[in-house]
C-alpha cells in the first residue's frame, strides 16, 4: 500500500494537538482549549473520508473541509501564542505543521478541482 503523506501529518498533527490539549487543561483553561481539539483532530478526520470518497467532488469536498478546519486550528494557536493564555507552551513546532499541512491540502484541492474541470 502506497503511503499517503498527508494521512500520516494530520494523524500525528492531531495526536500533537490531543497532548497540548491535555496541558492546556492542566492550567485550567477549558473553552479555547476545546476549540482547538475539535478543530485540531478535524482535519485528519476529513483526510480519511476524503481518501475513502467515491466521487471526485467529495474528495475535493472532504479535503477543503480539512483545509479550513486547519486553518481555524492555525488560528487557534496563534491566538494561545499571542494571548499569553497559557505562557510557555510548545506552540512554535505546531504552529508551523500547521502552516505546512494548510500549504499541502490547499495544494491537493487546487490540483483536484484543475483535474475535475472545476477552475
Amino acid at each position: 500500500m502506497r503511503k499517503n503523506i498527508i494521512q500520516d501529518k494530520t494523524y500525528q498533527f492531531a495526536l500533537d494537538v490531543v497532548q497540548l490539549y491535555i496541558q492546556i487543561r492542566a492550567r485550567k483553561e477549558f473553552v479555547l482549549s476545546r476549540q482547538l481539539l475539535r478543530s485540531g483532530t478535524s482535519i485528519g478526520a476529513n483526510v480519511e473520508e476524503a481518501v475513502a470518497a467515491q466521487p471526485k467532488k467529495d474528495f475535493i469536498s472532504k479535503m477543503s473541509i480539512a483545509s479550513k478546519e486547519a486553518r481555524e486550528t492555525h488560528y487557534w494557536l496563534r491566538l494561545f501564542r499571542d494571548s499569553q493564555l497559557c505562557p510557555n507552551l510548545p506552540l512554535s513546532g505546531l504552529i508551523a505543521d500547521s502552516q505546512e499541512i494548510i500549504k499541502i491540502l490547499t495544494s491537493i484541492v487546487k490540483t483536484a478541482q484543475k483535474n475535475n474541470g472545476e477552475f
